[in-house]
C-alpha cells in the first residue's frame, strides 16, 4: 500500500535499492543532490544532472522529459551525505512557473515496481526550480520525507540556499542546464540563464522558504499564522508555510579536524524501527551530540504535527466540499441519495484522518523510545533537576554548550516532552512572567502564589547556571527593591555563592546598576582597543547574571535607562539579564520599556502556550523545571558551587 505524503511528513525506507519516479504535468529537468546532515552542499560532486549522471548511490535521468526514473542504492551512498534530494527545474523557453502546470508527482518505489510512498507537489506557484522530496538518514535508517521546497529564482537561488557561493552556484546550474539535449525543445544557453539563475547581483531568496541560519533558533513568540492555510475550491487545501529543513549545526573554522562519526545505531530485526541511541547526532563531543539530538527531535516532533494537522484539515476541507455538493444536488434532495452521499463523504474523512493518525502514532512511537534513552544520557546542563546526574555531579572544568530552561509539549501527546535548550552564553535575557494575566493557568492561581513561584523559577536557573559553569565563572546579583523575595533567595544567600547582598530600596537599584555599567563600558573599551589585558583590577572579569525582582519597584527613570542598556549590550560582553516581573504592572512607564519587553525572552512560572517552534510555528506549551518537593538538590548544587569557589581562590 502507497503511502500518501503531505508536505513535511515522512516515511521509512526499509530497502537499500530503491527508484524514484517523476510524473510530471510538463517536461523537466530532474536532478539529484547530495547533502551533509545539515542540508549543506560542499565539494564536488553534489548534484546529478544530464551532464554528470552518475554520483556514488544515484543514477540520474539524461533528458528533458515529462516522466522521469532515478535509480539508488542507499548501500552506496557515501558516509558523509545524509540527504539525497529530488530537484525539478522548468527549462527556458518553456513554462515559466510550476503555478501554471499541472502538479507533479514523485514516488518512491522497491525494484519490483511497488511504490513505498508518493508525494503531489501542490501549493507552488511562482517557483521555476523545487526540492520534491529527500531521502535523508535518522538513527542509521532511511526515510523519506516531503519537501516541496520551491524557489523563483531557479536552480542557481536552490543551489545557494544550500550553502554554494553565488557564483559558485551560478556555473554548476549553468553546467547542468547547459547539458539539456536540444532534441528537447529547451535552448540552455547562456543567454536564457539569467531567467534560471536570477541575478546574481541582487540577493537570492527561496520562494517559499525562509533563509537557513547558521544556529538552531530559539523557540519564539506565537506569531498568530496557522500551520496550514484556508482549503482552497479544490481537493487540496492552501499550501502551508514551508518548513526550514536547516539542522542545527556547529559553527567550526577551516582548520578544525573533522569532527567524530555518531555513534551507530544499535542492530535491529528485520522490518523493525531502528532502536534509539542517544548521541547519535553529529557533535564535536558528547554533549554537543545530545544537544543536536534534541533539536532534532524537536523538529522531528514540530514536523509530525504540522503533517497530522494538515491532513485533518485537507480532509475536513475535502467533507465539507463534497457535502456541499450533495447538499447543492437536486437528485439528493428526494429519497435517501442524500443520506448515502453525507455518510459516504464522512466515511472517506475518516479513513484519511484515520491514515493521518496511524502515521502519528508510528513517528510519536518512535520518538518516545528516543527519549526514553537520551533524557537519562543527559548532562547536567541539559537534564531535569530528578535526574540521578545531579547526585554525582561535579563543578566542571569546561562551560556547557547550553543550558535547560524548561520542557515543551504539543497536545497531541502531552507526556513526550522535548527539553527546551538555549545555547550558552545566553545572547538574550530572560522575563519570567508574574503577572496573573499572562496565562489561563496563571488567572486560576493566587498572586502571592505565583509570585513565588516566579522567584523560585528564576533562583532554579541561577543555580543550574552556577553549577554547570567551572568555579568563579559566574557572578550573580541581584535586586530585590521591596524584599519581597527573600524567602526564594534564601538558599543562594545561606551558601555565600552572590556577589554581594540582595540590593534593596533605591540607593541598592542605583548602585548595582551603576556597577554592572560600568563595566560594561570598560569591557567595550577594552575590547575596541584590542588590550582586553589592561582592564582596571577591580573589574570582574567573571561572566555576570543579574536577577531583577518585582520591577519597576524602586527603579527611577535613570535606573529603567540603564536596565535598558544592560539588555542591549551587556550579553556581548558577559552581563546576563533575568527579570522577573508583571508587564501590567511595569506598563506605566509606557512605551519606554517595549524594546526592553522585546529583546527579552518571556518564559512562565506555570503551563502555558506561548512558545512557538521556529518551523512551523506551533503553539507549544512551556513548563519549567523545578526540583521535586521536598529535594535537597539545590541545596546540595550549591554547596558544591561555594566548596569549589573556596578550593579555586588563592
Amino acid at each position: 500500500m502507497t503511502a500518501e505524503l503531505v508536505r513535511g511528513q515522512n516515511h521509512p525506507v526499509s530497502q537499500s535499492r530503491v527508484e524514484i519516479r517523476v510524473s510530471a504535468g510538463t517536461p523537466v529537468l530532474a536532478l539529484a543532490s547530495l547533502a551533509d546532515e545539515q542540508g549543506r552542499f560542499s565539494g564536488n560532486g553534489i548534484l546529478a544532472h544530464p551532464g554528470a549522471r552518475s554520483l556514488p548511490g544515484v543514477e540520474s535521468p539524461g533528458e528533458l522529459a515529462d516522466r522521469h526514473t532515478f535509480a539508488v542504492d542507499l548501500d552506496e551512498v557515501a558516509a558523509d551525505v545524509h540527504r539525497l534530494g529530488v530537484l525539478l527545474v522548468l527549462p527556458p523557453g518553456g513554462p515559466v512557473r510550476f503555478g501554471a502546470v499541472p502538479a507533479s508527482y514523485v514516488a518512491v518505489a522497491d525494484p519490483e515496481g511497488a511504490e513505498l510512498a508518493g508525494y503531489t507537489l501542490t501549493g507552488l506557484d511562482a517557483e521555476t526550480a523545487v526540492v520534491a522530496l529527500e531521502l535523508y538518514r535518522r538513527q542509521g535508517a532511511w526515510k523519506v520525507r516531503a519537501v516541496g521546497q520551491g524557489y523563483a529564482e531557479g536552480l542557481g537561488a536552490l543551489l545557494t540556499d544550500g550553502g554554494l557561493p553565488a557564483l559558485a552556484a551560478a556555473e554548476l546550474a549553468a553546467a547542468a542546464l547547459g547539458t539539456i539535449p536540444r532534441t528537447a525543445g529547451a535552448d540552455a544557453t547562456l543567454a536564457t540563464m539569467p531567467t534560471l539563475v536570477g541575478d546574481l547581483r541582487a540577493p537570492q531568496t527561496p520562494a517559499q522558504a525562509p533563509a537557513p541560519t547558521p544556529e538552531p533558533p530559539d523557540p519564539v513568540p506565537v506569531s498568530g499564522h496557522p500551520y496550514a492555510g484556508a482549503p482552497g475550491p479544490g481537493d487540496t487545501p492552501t499550501a502551508p508555510p514551508t518548513i526550514s529543513y536547516a539542522h542545527p549545526r556547529r559553527r567550526r573554522t577551516s582548520n578544525e579536524p573533522p569532527e567524530p562519526a555518531p555513534r551507530p545505531a544499535a542492530p535491529q530485526e528485520p522490518g523493525q524501527a531502528p532502536r534509539p541511541v542517544a548521541g547519535d547526532a553529529s557533535g564535536w563531543s558528547m554533549d554537543e551530540r545530545l544537544y543536536n539530538q534534541v533539536w532534532g527531535m524537536f523538529e522531528d516532533l514540530a514536523r509530525t504535527v504540522a503533517a497530522y494537522r494538515s491532513a485533518v484539515e485537507f480532509a475536513d476541507s475535502r467533507m465539507d466540499r463534497e457535502l456541499d455538493e450533495a447538499l447543492s444536488d437536486p437528485r439528493h434532495r428526494l429519497g435517501g441519495s442524500g443520506n448515502a452521499a453525507r455518510d459516504t463523504a464522512r466515511a472517506r474523512r475518516d479513513e484519511l484522518v484515520a491514515q493521518a493518525q496511524a502515521v502519528l502514532d508510528r513517528d510519536l512511537a518512535q520518538l518516545i523510545a528516543e527519549a526514553e534513552v537520551v533524557e537519562p544520557a543527559l548532562p547536567a546542563a541539559y537534564a531535569r533537576w530528578d535526574n540521578p546526574v545531579w547526585h554525582g555531579h561535579r563543578t566542571p572544568e569546561e562551560s556547557p554548550l547550553a543550558l535547560r530552561l524548561g520542557d515543551l509539549h504539543l497536545p497531541e501527546r502531552p507526556d513526550l516532552r522535548i527539553p527546551m535548550l538555549s545555547r550558552l552564553p545566553l545572547e538574550r535575557g530572560l522575563w519570567i512572567d508574574n503577572g496573573r494575566t499572562g496565562s489561563e493557568a496563571a488567572m486560576t492561581m493566587d498572586t502571592d502564589r505565583l509570585r513565588r513561584a516566579a522567584m523560585d523559577m528564576a533562583v532554579a536557573l541561577a543555580v543550574r547556571l552556577l553549577a554547570v559553569h567551572p568555579a568563579d565563572r559566574f557572578s550573580v546579583h541581584v535586586i530585590d527593591a521591596a524584599g519581597a523575595g527573600s524567602a526564594s533567595l534564601a538558599p543562594l544567600v545561606r551558601s555565600g555563592v552572590l556577589a554581594e547582598p540582595p540590593a534593596a530600596g533605591a540607593h541598592g537599584v542605583t548602585q548595582t546598576l551603576a556597577g554592572l555599567t560600568r563595566r560594561v563600558d570598560l569591557v567595550q573599551m577594552a575590547l575596541r582597543a584590542g588590550a582586553p589585558e589592561d582592564l582596571p583590577p577591580d573589574v570582574d572579569t567573571a561572566d555576570q547574571l543579574l536577577i531583577v525582582h518585582d520591577f519597576p519597584h524602586g527603579f527611577d527613570d535613570r535606573a529603567v535607562t540603564q536596565l535598558r542598556y544592560l539588555a542591549d549590550e551587556g550579553a556581548a560582553v558577559g552581563v546576563h539579564l533575568l527579570m522577573v516581573a508583571d508587564r501590567d504592572e511595569a506598563s506605566a512607564y509606557g512605551p519606554l520599556l517595549d524594546p526592553l519587553w522585546r529583546s527579552l525572552m518571556r518564559l512562565s512560572p506555570v503551563p502555558d502556550n506561548h512558545l512557538a517552534d521556529p518551523w512551523v510555528h506551533h503553539a507549544w506549551t512551556f513548563e519549567p523545571d523545578l526540583p521535586p518537593q521536598g529535594s535537597r538538590v539545590l541545596d546540595q548544587a550549591l554547596d558544591r558551587v561555594a566548596e569549589a569557589r573556596r578550593t579555586t581562590r588563592p
